[in-house]
């Protein structure tokens, strides 16, 4: 059987969002967040639709009228009541594969990273939305851990990923480097699995998900977040990334084609100081754009104007993400994109 990992850059029906509800853990400031998510949706709508799971019928309603307000087609707005734990799809949201042409979503185990938040809703929202028929081609449930943010694919057989995600023992404990790569290889055809050893971001929850780190822009080049402070503590591992990237081969034996992302100033919370997970890297391809996270930072134009170089053809976005980075996440965390003939072109409602 022929069996494929889709790339993000393969065509899309819709970006997946998850809207926070009042109890979330982004209740002292849902107004910001909420800003940031309409920011998104408006952005996404100019090229493709959004399904937006909602916590209750309330938000819905409102969402619907205000996002009616601000301009957003109807027909490329979906909102579905469906209650999660956290706003963070990447890592809750379905894998797509495709199987001898036809798609399939693979759906995963999510324990909030190994354990460290509630994930119990989170973790059965892909089967609800399924089950409610928002999805156009079958979901396989999966019973390993596994999050969409750890894993990049290039879709020619290639996947990107860390050491420090896929093989911690808070995941998949007992499973070694083969057995994981064996897993990947049946659920997603892949043929070579590029390990990266070294890399990190202070404030970071997931372990170290690649897709904070370094990102494939197509087959043959790969963005990576470079630190050029030799005083920032991240310079050592982040140097030792960037020396492994610049080790990887593409299957043809050529090297990868490195886009050095710039280093924004130390960002930290206002409220106790530590510091927050500032990343480019953390980006979203859509069908003709790049969303590109901004920090309100000088380097915010290089990163643009990199990433403009890296998707030619491409509208490059900058979306103000000062406010999700106080959860620990970023632009790219917050969406799962669904590939072109994977969502239901009817409309209903998940109870």
């Amino acid at each position: 059987m022929a069996i494929r990992l889709l790339p993000e850059w393969h065509p899309q029906d819709a970006v997946q969002l998850t809207w926070p509800g009042p109890e979330s853990d982004w209740a002292p400031m849902l107004e910001r967040i909420e800003a940031t998510l309409e920011a998104m949706v408006v952005a996404i709508t100019r090229y493709q639709s959004v399904l937006v799971s909602v916590p209750d019928t309330a938000t819905r309603t409102h969402l619907a009228g205000r996002f009616a307000h601000l301009g957003v087609p109807g027909e490329r707005l979906r909102l579905v009541v469906a209650p999660a734990d956290d706003t963070w799809a990447r890592d809750h949201g379905p894998l797509t594969v495709e199987e001898n042409g036809a798609l399939r979503l693979h759906d995963y185990v999510f324990t909030g990273w190994g354990g460290k938040f509630p994930a119990g809703r989170d973790n059965t929202l892909t089967r609800r939305l399924a089950e409610a028929g928002l999805y156009a081609c079958p979901v396989s449930e999966r019973g390993l851990v596994l999050e969409g943010g750890a894993i990049e694919s290039d879709g020619e057989g290639t996947l990107l990923t860390t050491e420090a995600c896929l093989l911690n023992p808070n995941r998949n404990p007992g499973l070694d480097r083969q057995a994981v790569e064996d897993w990947l290889h049946e659920d997603f055809g892949v043929t070579r699995v590029l390990w990266l050893a070294h890399g990190h971001l202070e404030g970071d929850d997931t372990d170290s998900h690649v897709d904070t780190l370094a990102r494939f822009c197509d087959p043959g080049t790969i963005a990576y977040v470079r630190c050029d402070d030799p005083r920032d503590p991240h310079f050592p591992a982040l140097s030792a990334m960037e020396a492994e990237l610049r080790a990887l081969r593409r299957i043809d034996g050529e090297p990868y084609r490195l886009v050095p992302l710039p280093w924004p100033r130390p960002c930290l919370d206002p409220v106790d100081g530590h510091r927050l997970p500032a990343t480019y890297a953390n980006f979203l391809i859509i069908n003709g754009a790049v969303l590109v996270p901004t920090y309100g930072d000088a380097a915010d134009t290089r990163a643009l104007t990199a990433l403009a170089g890296a998707f030619p053809g491409r509208d490059i976005i900058p979306i103000d993400c000062l406010s999700v980075i106080r959860q620990h996440g970023s632009l790219h965390c917050l969406t799962m994109q669904l590939p072109k003939g994977s969502l239901a072109i009817e409309k209903t409602a998940a109870t």
